[in-house]
């Protein structure tokens, strides 16, 4: 095996390892909220200070791998992270776990655009979006094995998964500092208007309308999941088992197309219209969860839902690394910024939304949705034609 496939496999079982601990934990919410008497209210604003405390690093983290390395980034963040899980298990108080959220919000906005910046300097542009698409599978079947290995920790007590969590994520700290070797750097530097890194590069014509779809998925994405099982259970009855194989069969064939549609797709149609096209389908899809009855309909919906977003977030993501020359870390920043904002405001207005009315959360979300579709319509009409299928 080639040594760029063996640090590949290294970075995604990093990913897995550290979304694998973020799922651990979903079973025994709950049982936590009634053992520590925290209102539903309560853990919503643990849900956006995990999501803001990625917004306000992704920034300087996405610079700060650029300037001292992929490797140092993710061993350090591998630590934040399992500092955070161990001071949630151990928690007792909602000021203590209101901090392990910030620091797992800054665990995140390190790891993510090192691994994606990583990953791009070890690949070629024709096996890059494989590569990216590995690595957004590896991220949905943590997100999938996380939950089902949780439940069956919980057993042995309410805690007994975050610290499961912390002693995973520190364990892969310590195996990818003595087994990553930080990659070779690209010397080139692609800017369209010849300015320099910095704050002013997030409104580079080429990089800024990658990063508005990428709000807008982040933010539909999260409308949609933060109201979902609200919305079935008032709307349809579903128990807590319909609900979580929905989500789990969802999640499943979306990591699917990942690794085997993904790559195929980017080849045959390009990154732009791949990420037109699966807009179309999840907008079409959202708009249609209203309507549809009865639970097959629901997870037929469910899962193309789910497939649309699963195949758009490597898709920009594999678009912005082809663009981004040396500044990986930086573009890799900016992509968890921008779905930090989605990730913090499309659950507020989803859950006003809900209650007014069920339906409105998704009627919302089909209409930001649809806005990025015009937008990527725009995008793609003014891409000289040589450049057409990037």
């Amino acid at each position: 095996m080639k040594k760029e496939s063996i640090t590949l496999w290294l970075l995604l079982t990093n990913l897995l390892i550290a979304f694998f601990g973020i799922g651990l934990i979903i079973p025994v919410m709950p049982t936590l909220m009634n053992e520590l008497h925290i209102s539903g209210t309560g853990v919503g604003y643990m849900v956006a200070v995990f999501a803001m405390a990625q917004l306000l690093t992704s920034p300087f983290a996405g610079r700060w791998v650029d300037t001292f390395g992929r490797k140092k980034m993710i061993v350090i963040g591998l630590i934040i992270f399992s500092a955070s899980e161990f001071l949630f298990g151990v928690g007792q108080s909602l000021t203590v776990l209101f901090g392990s959220r910030i620091l797992g919000g800054i665990s995140a906005a390190f790891i993510m655009p090192a691994v994606t910046a990583f990953i791009a300097d070890i690949t070629t542009m024709e096996t890059r979006s494989k590569a990216l698409g590995y690595m957004s599978a590896a991220i949905s079947t943590g997100f999938i094995l996380g939950p089902g290995i949780g439940g069956f920790l919980a057993d042995f007590g309410t805690r007994v998964p975050f610290f499961f969590a912390a002693g995973l994520a520190l364990f892969a700290a310590i195996f990818s500092f003595i087994m990553l070797r930080e990659p070779e750097r690209y010397e080139e530097v692609i800017a369209e208007d010849g300015s320099k890194p910095g704050w002013k590069r997030v409104f580079a014509s080429h990089y800024f309308i990658v990063f508005v779809i990428i709000f807008i998925l982040s933010f539909g994405l999260a409308s949609f999941e933060s109201v979902f099982s609200l919305f079935v259970d008032h709307k349809f009855a579903f128990t807590p088992k319909d609900i979580a194989i929905i989500i789990t069969g969802s999640g499943i064939v979306g990591a699917l197309a990942q690794v085997l549609l993904f790559d195929k797709l980017s080849r045959v149609i390009g990154e732009k219209r791949l990420i037109f096209f699966s807009l179309i389908f999840s907008a079409a899809m959202v708009f249609l969860a209203t309507v549809v009855k009865g639970y097959f309909a629901v997870l037929a919906v469910t899962i193309i839902i789910f497939v649309g977003f699963d195949l758009i977030r490597p898709a920009a993501t594999s678009y912005l690394s082809k663009i981004a020359g040396n500044e990986q870390g930086f573009v890799g920043g900016m992509n968890s910024m921008f779905t930090s904002i989605g990730n913090v405001f499309g659950p507020v207005i989803g859950g006003a939304l809900f209650d007014i009315d069920v339906d409105y959360p998704f009627y919302f979300g089909a209409f930001i949705l649809l806005l990025g579709v015009i937008l990527n319509y725009l995008w793609i009409k003014k891409t000289p034609a040589c450049k057409a299928n990037i």
